[in-house]
């Protein structure tokens, strides 16, 4: 069987998951599929034993797990591992992500989404229902669900649902997406620019049932970086353009749409960094009208009476 014939290819990039890439592996190799698939693991020079364990499935399925080892960190040479290492190795027709420190739990997770994909040809991504784990705890704690049934999600519900709308280890897409990177994803190359993209053309495909399990609060997660004030703040003066690039190319189509999701941005920014002074701008008064009650009773508390809210964060109330 030559390379022609892999259908998917599953991209999977770890750093330091050494408690966690076994399930990820587990995972992908359990999956039973009426086509052919190859595991492309990047290893982005952990220290501690993930590349060891890498190598021992390795030798097992050597036709089937394809490892880059790393001897110099890609991420903190600000090189974009999927873009630079992974998608000019794929073979696939179709990419499906997993980090490292995720997992899949359904055998029939690839076939399931490849078959629906086989019948929309005119829908270029896919994504399911995931449960969402303590990663101190192991336990599910909630899930990332945006329906309950089969769906069709347009562009604008998958631009207001945010980066969280669908979990990262749930999408699927044609690797034709890739082809010709609009300026939107190429600024800011996130899972939810992907998923913008490609709901572009068709929409995006949507199953209801549960089959991977994203790690929340993992050391070293992306979740976790985003606790520093400085480089959420980064974060969030990206995504502020990024939204601006894509209001640009799509040609004022979704405007309305963008500015919304752009005022969830800064909701999601006075929340993490606590500049509740942002609120008195007045371009954001009618977001701000519309926030539930609850929130804007905290915000204003947490704006007047910082004290206050210092001293209970101290007695742990």
């Amino acid at each position: 069987m030559c390379n022609s014939d892999i259908e998917v290819s599953v991209i999977c990039n770890t750093y330091n998951h050494e408690k966690y890439i076994k399930d990820a592996l587990n995972g992908f190799l359990m999956q039973k599929a009426e086509f052919k698939y190859e595991i492309l693991i990047h290893d982005d020079a952990s220290t501690d034993g993930t590349a060891d364990i890498i190598r021992e499935y390795e030798e097992k399925f050597p036709y089937i797990i394809k490892p880059i080892y790393q001897n110099v960190n890609q991420y903190s040479q600000n090189i974009d591992i999927t873009f630079a290492h992974q998608l000019p190795r794929a073979k696939g027709t179709y990419i499906a992500l997993c980090e490292g420190d995720d997992y899949w739990t359904d055998s029939l997770k690839l076939q399931k989404q490849f078959s629906l994909m086989e019948k929309h040809p005119e829908i270029d991504i896919c994504a399911h229902t995931a449960s969402v784990m303590n990663a101190s705890t192991n336990k599910i704690f909630s899930y990332i669900k945006p329906s309950n049934k089969q769906s069709i999600f347009n562009v604008e519900e998958v631009i207001i649902g945010g980066g969280s709308f669908v979990a990262t280890n749930s999408l699927f897409y044609r690797k034709s997406l890739n082809i010709q990177i609009p300026e939107f994803r190429d600024f800011l190359p996130l899972d939810y620019t992907l998923q913008i993209h490609g709901a572009l053309r068709g929409g995006m495909l949507y199953l209801p049932e549960n089959m991977s399990t994203y790690r929340y609060l993992v050391p070293g997660s992306w979740t976790n970086r985003m606790k520093n004030v400085k480089m959420y703040d980064e974060h969030y003066k990206k995504m502020q353009k990024m939204l601006e690039l894509l209001d640009c190319y799509t040609e004022g189509k979704y405007t309305d749409t963008i500015k919304e999701r752009s005022y969830e941005e800064m909701y999601l920014f006075i929340e993490q960094t606590e500049q509740y002074d942002m609120l008195s701008q007045e371009d954001i008064n009618k977001w701000y009208s519309i926030k539930p009650i609850s929130w804007k009773a905290k915000a204003l508390i947490k704006r007047y009476f910082p004290q206050l809210v210092q001293y209970y964060r101290k007695v742990g109330r």
